[in-house]
């Protein structure tokens, strides 16, 4: 799938963090890239922004059909399969094409009794799979890139702060011009909250800094081991 979108997304024990790559010179106002499909769910998209429309209109028309059917909100696990079922039938039916994009959903569902909701996460793939993750990449060419990226680097019950770190560290090895092209959105069970670009320009710096002060210590140790 050609895109220009680079996608990340972290699941930790009690909230989810995904950033967007938007163009350099797009309004963010005019196109997200991360919405909500139901009051639990938040869906990302990598791919054509129009198929993108058609398929969260249907899939929040699902979601409001289950809760006037069933009269309780849809699992996460019914929206992907409902998602990547959608995405199957282009495949095959006749007089269309397939959907030109990528998913990620994100939400919360209840555990056992007693316990706190848990996060989980979705991919779907226009030929209509869906499989779960614990940190994923969608996008473009450098999606396996990052995601081995995020292997390398991804531990389990890390903090918001150590999570936001990395997914911008992460959308930065293919973004040049900082936090003007990240959209970062942080979903906890009681909402999400999309970061300003104040907020992730501070991620972006400590980053750098830290990378700088790595290049400075690797030089300074060169000289003796010539020695």
């Amino acid at each position: 799938m050609a895109s220009i979108d680079d996608f990340p997304s972290v699941l930790c024990a009690n909230f989810f963090v995904l950033v967007s790559r938007v163009g350099r010179l797009q309004d963010p106002r005019t196109i997200r890239k991360i919405v909500a499909v139901d009051a639990n769910a938040i869906l990302a998209f990598a791919g054509l922004t129009a198929d993108a429309r058609v398929l969260v209109n249907k899939t929040r028309t699902e979601a409001q059909t289950y809760r006037l059917t069933v009269e309780d909100a849809p699992s996460m696990e019914y929206l992907a399969r409902f998602i990547a079922r959608t995405q199957q039938k282009y495949t095959q039916r006749g007089g269309v094409r397939p959907f030109g994009l990528s998913t990620l959903m994100a939400g919360f569902e209840d555990g056992a009794i007693g316990t706190k909701k848990k996060p989980v996460l979705y991919q779907t793939d226009p030929a209509g799979t869906h499989s779960s993750w614990k940190a994923q990449v969608i996008g473009g060419r450098n999606a396996k890139t990052l995601r081995e990226f995020l292997e390398k680097n991804y531990e389990e019950n890390m903090t918001e702060e150590a999570v936001v770190k990395l997914i911008v560290k992460v959308l930065l090895e293919v973004v040049d011009s900082g936090a003007a092209n990240m959209e970062v959105c942080v979903i906890r069970a009681e909402g999400r909250e999309t970061m300003s670009e104040a907020d992730v320009t501070k991620v972006v710096k400590v980053i750098e800094d830290e990378i700088e002060e790595t290049q400075a210590s690797a030089g300074a140790k060169k000289p003796a081991a010539d020695a």
